[in-house]
């Protein structure tokens, strides 16, 4: 595994009513809901790392800071841009921010954890 800080993934989403806190029941008004927008971070975060694991590995998410700052209206286009910043053996510590336009819609800090797939898989008791 050779992952350095540095490593950013950018993505663009526009805001359907299915993403709204109305439909996800993360409140009552028809903007993005922010589970959400932390599932939108979340998927640049492993956009970032995908191609830099070795075979068989896998990250997980383990701990998120988000701040919602804004509203979103349906029909919003989003950016999401996640920026690995930093690397302590297998914890990944991703920086993300959230535009709407010009303005900044949320921040987040989500630290992922690098693990072998079968292994984090045996583990689950079923």
């Amino acid at each position: 595994m050779t992952i350095d800080r540095g490593l950013r993934a950018e993505l663009v989403f526009m805001v359907e009513r299915s993403d709204t806190a109305m439909r996800v029941g993360s409140g009552d008004v028809p903007v993005l809901g922010t589970p959400r927008l932390l599932a939108f971070a979340e998927a640049a975060t492993v956009r970032a790392v995908q191609d830099h694991l070795a075979p068989g590995q896998t990250s997980v998410g383990t701990k998120v800071t988000l701040e919602h700052r804004a509203a979103s209206p349906v029909g919003a286009h989003v950016e999401v841009v996640a920026e690995l910043a930093e690397v302590d053996g297998r914890r990944l510590v991703f920086e993300v921010t959230a535009r709407d336009g010009r303005r900044t819609v949320a921040t987040a800090t989500i630290e992922r954890v690098v693990v072998d797939r079968e292994r984090f898989l045996s583990g689950l008791s079923g």
